[in-house]
C-alpha cells in the first residue's frame, strides 16, 4: 500500500473518530475545563492601543518566532495596526520575547488550549476590546507564510463602509464563511450582541473539527443572521469564474495523458477543479486554488498546504516555480522553515 493511501486512510479514520466517536465527550470536556489559560501578560509603556488593533495568534512548540512570522508582524505594524501578540506556546525564547516587546502593544502568553479562537478570546478579554477609541479589530494567525506579495495595497482595499466584516478568502464548505486566518470587523460588529454572544460561546473543546464548524463557520453565520454584511477580497466565485475555468480547460486539453509526472499532476488538479465547479462541490480555496490565488495577487500561502497537504493537492510541488519564477518571490525564508518542520517529505 502506498504511503499516500495510508495517509488518506489515517486522516479519514481520525476525522471519523473526532466527528462521530469523541465529539460529544470532547464537547462536554471543553465546557467544563477552565477557559482562561493566560500565564503571563506584558503591556508596553510606549506603544498604546490605537484605533485599529490586530490580535495575532502564534504557536511554536519551541517558543520561537520564525522569520516569516516576524516579517508578517512588521508588515501589520506598517499598516498602522496596534498588535496584541498572543502565543499558545506557553513560553517564548528570550530573543522572541525581545522582538515582540519592541514591536507590539501587548504580549500574552497562554497555554495551548482552544486553538486560535481560544487565544483570540483571551486576547480580546484581557485587553478589554473594543475600547472607546477602537474603530476596528483584526484577527490574524501564523497559519500562513507571507506576506509574499505587497500587503499594504491589499490592506487598503478593506473598506468598512462597504462591508462590516472582511476576510481575505471565503469558503462554501460546511456553510458559507470567511476563512479565519485573517479577519477584520468594524465598530458596528464590535458593539453588537452577535459579537459578544459569539465569544461567550467559544469554549476550549480540544478538537479542530469543533473549532472549524462552531467557531470559524459559526462566527460568519452569526454575523449574517444579525444582518451584517460579510465580504472577502478574493471571493470563491471569482477564483472559479468563467475566465479561470477556460484557462484550466486549456491545461487539461493540452496536457492529458502525459507521462511527465509534473505535467500529469497539473492536469489532474485542473480536472479536479473543473469537476468540482461543474458539480457545485465547494473546494477549500487556500488549498485547492492556491495557484489561482497567487496569480490574483493573494499575499500568502498556507503553511499546512506545504507541510502536510491535507487535501492531497496534486500540483503543489510547483509552488517554488510559481513563487520564484513567475512572481519573483524569494522563497528562502519558507524553505528555511520547512527544513525545520518537514518529516519524510521534500518541499
Amino acid at each position: 500500500m502506498s504511503s499516500s493511501r495510508i495517509r488518506r486512510y489515517w486522516r479519514f479514520g481520525r476525522h471519523i473518530l473526532h466527528t462521530r466517536v469523541l465529539m460529544y465527550p470532547l464537547w462536554l470536556y471543553g465546557y467544563l475545563r477552565p477557559h482562561n489559560r493566560i500565564i503571563r501578560t506584558w503591556q508596553s509603556d510606549s506603544r498604546r492601543l490605537g484605533p485599529r488593533v490586530a490580535v495575532f495568534c502564534h504557536y511554536d512548540r519551541a517558543g520561537r518566532i520564525n522569520p516569516a512570522v516576524r516579517n508578517y508582524l512588521v508588515t501589520l505594524e506598517r499598516c498602522g495596526l496596534s498588535i496584541v501578540f498572543v502565543t499558545n506556546a506557553g513560553f517564548l525564547k528570550p530573543d522572541a520575547m525581545a522582538f515582540v516587546r519592541e514591536l507590539c502593544a501587548a504580549v500574552i502568553i497562554r497555554g495551548n488550549v482552544g486553538y486560535d479562537f481560544g487565544a483570540w478570546r483571551d486576547g480580546l478579554a484581557q485587553m478589554r476590546l473594543p475600547r472607546a477609541e477602537t474603530e476596528a479589530v483584526f484577527l490574524a494567525n501564523d497559519s500562513v507564510y507571507g506576506p509574499i506579495q505587497p500587503f499594504e495595497p491589499v490592506f487598503a482595499r478593506i473598506d468598512f463602509g462597504q462591508a462590516d466584516a472582511w476576510g481575505l478568502t471565503d469558503s462554501w464548505q460546511s456553510r458559507y464563511h470567511l476563512q479565519s486566518f485573517f479577519l477584520g470587523f468594524n465598530r458596528k460588529v464590535l458593539d453588537s450582541d452577535a459579537w459578544r454572544g459569539f465569544w461567550r460561546s467559544v469554549h476550549p473543546v480540544p478538537t479542530k473539527y469543533w473549532i472549524i464548524k462552531r467557531c470559524e463557520v459559526g462566527l460568519t453565520q452569526r454575523l449574517l443572521r444579525a444582518g451584517f454584511h460579510c465580504e472577502a477580497l478574493w471571493p470563491y466565485h471569482s477564483l472559479i469564474s468563467s475566465h479561470e475555468v477556460a484557462g484550466l480547460e486549456q491545461v487539461f486539453a493540452v496536457e492529458p495523458g502525459s507521462e511527465m509526472p509534473f505535467t500529469t499532476a497539473r492536469s489532474k488538479h485542473a480536472l479536479r477543479i473543473l469537476s468540482s465547479a461543474a458539480q457545485r462541490d465547494p473546494l477549500n480555496p487556500t488549498n485547492e486554488l492556491w495557484r489561482q490565488l497567487l496569480h490574483a495577487g493573494f499575499p500568502f500561502i498556507k503553511r499546512e498546504l506545504l507541510s502536510k497537504n491535507p487535501t492531497e493537492v496534486e500540483d503543489i510541488a510547483d509552488w517554488r516555480d510559481v513563487l520564484a519564477r513567475e512572481l519573483g518571490v524569494d522563497t528562502a525564508p519558507i524553505l528555511d522553515e520547512l527544513q525545520y518542520v518537514l518529516r519524510n517529505r521534500t518541499p
